[in-house]
């Protein structure tokens, strides 16, 4: 194999495993960021991992986002108003691990509306957390399908981008 393929699959097989895994969340899924929305639910259902992102769908001026602190969000107090993402497709890259807060400044919508998340972002590598209640299954279905952990998803990827790149060269 020449220099150059090799340094192309390389690349490849670093890159596409942190590119495939990545995982963008829309919040609230089809509701988007809205009012009277059960936002811890819809994240304890969620796993978050450094490098996904969220995105905070909502019709403005109804709504927006301010990023904040425990106090703040327990307390629903708003930052600075040039502080709000206000565009209405809000996407926030998750870039470190830990606890994460956001709520919505517009008028009483945090404080009576319930309209704040919190979320914990996990480091990439790290395993998902167990569910706290037992979960049913999903019905058995005829097609195939293969569930494989993070670490066996980057493996896969990175035999996925070898193979591709072989068949190029």
């Amino acid at each position: 194999m020449a220099p150059s393929q090799f340094i192309v699959l390389a690349t490849l097989a670093l890159l596409l495993p942190s590119i495939a895994l990545a995982t963008q969340h829309t919040v609230g899924d089809e509701q988007g960021w809205t009012i009277n929305f059960d936002y811890k639910t819809w994240a304890e259902s969620k796993v978050f991992r450094v490098g996904d992102s969220l995105l905070f769908k909502y019709t403005p001026p109804n709504h927006n986002v301010f990023r904040v602190n425990q106090t703040e969000f327990q307390q629903c107090i708003k930052p600075e108003a040039n502080l709000a993402l206000t565009t209405g497709n809000d996407v926030i890259e998750l870039k470190s691990p830990g606890k994460k807060w956001y709520i919505c400044g517009v008028g009483q919508h945090c404080s009576n509306l319930q309209q704040k998340l919190a979320i914990t972002v996990l480091d990439a590598s790290a395993p998902a957390p167990t569910p706290t209640t037992p979960s049913i299954p999903p019905p058995e279905s005829s097609a195939f399908s293969i569930k494989l952990s993070s670490g066996s998803q980057i493996f896969v990827a990175a035999g996925l981008a070898a193979a591709v790149a072989m068949a190029v060269f």
